[in-house]
């Protein structure tokens, strides 16, 4: 690839960082009012590490949540001036916080109520040939189904984790193309029917192989129809092929299908 900053992920699907801490919040099975900053921080600047890899556009909105982090962590384990006094919400440093992310979070459930709606009525009501707008679709509003971008983004980190002891002390790069890396993975997709995300990185241990091969995957979700699902939340992501155009048809809009969690009882990026 001709470095993976050519390949800028401008998309809404990287949609803020209150996004990325209500995922924590469900992957941690965390209660939202009596947030632990310290923890959720720690796994929030590895994420932010993952993001910079990747160059995303947003990146600067997360790097002031680390900040925000940061600075409520520091003030939580500053000494009381009355250890006696009981405490009041307005003076916990997370309120404002906890307050972004209640609301998010309600937000962000309704927009998949919404969505679910469109999907059922969708499949009851299909339009007809002639009904279908003519205008290109808008790539920046494609969703994965059934898992999550955070997972996808989690799973880079578990391989490039993987790959750290593996590195030569020599300063290589990978220039190949995205679009090699694009075609050679979906071809193995199809091929194989159904093959594991973190298998597909097996034997590329160069960093910049392994983020160029994470776009392109992400380009064969956005752009090209493929598929991924996982069969337990927060295990092994799988990569399937394209529907057949007949199923694909009649599956109504993409829409992230993300099972509930058990913490948070909702349908959930």
């Amino acid at each position: 690839m001709s470095s993976p900053s050519a390949y800028r992920v401008t998309l809404d699907l990287f949609t803020g960082p209150l996004d990325l801490l209500l995922y924590l919040v469900r992957r941690n099975e965390l209660d939202i009012i009596d947030l632990p900053v310290s923890h959720v921080a720690t796994q929030f600047g590895e994420y932010l590490e993952i993001l910079q890899e990747i160059e995303i556009d947003s990146v600067g909105d997360f790097i002031v949540m680390a900040s925000t982090l940061t600075e409520i962590k520091s003030r939580l384990v500053l000494p009381q001036a009355d250890d006696d006094q009981e405490p009041d919400i307005g003076e916990d440093p997370r309120s404002d916080l906890i307050m972004q992310l209640l609301e998010y979070r309600k937000f962000k459930d309704a927009a998949r109520s919404l969505e679910d709606r469109a999907a059922s009525w969708q499949e009851r009501y299909p339009r007809l040939t002639d009904d279908r707008p003519s205008i290109g679709r808008d790539a920046s509003r494609d969703r994965f189904k059934e898992v999550e971008l955070w997972d996808l983004v989690s799973a880079l980190a578990r391989v490039l984790k993987l790959n750290e002891d593996q590195q030569t002390t020599s300063i290589l790069y990978d220039d190949t193309p995205i679009a090699v890396h694009t075609q050679r993975i979906g071809d193995q997709v199809r091929a194989e029917k159904k093959v594991a995300f973190t298998t597909l990185f097996d034997g590329h241990t160069l960093r910049s192989t392994v983020l160029g091969m994470f776009l392109a995957i992400l380009e064969l979700l956005r752009h090209h129809g493929f598929r991924a699902v996982q069969e337990h939340n927060y295990e092994e992501i799988w990569i399937l092929p394209p529907l057949p155009p007949s199923e694909s048809e009649n599956d109504g809009p993409a829409t992230d299908t993300t099972k509930p969690d058990n913490a948070e009882n909702t349908a959930t990026d």
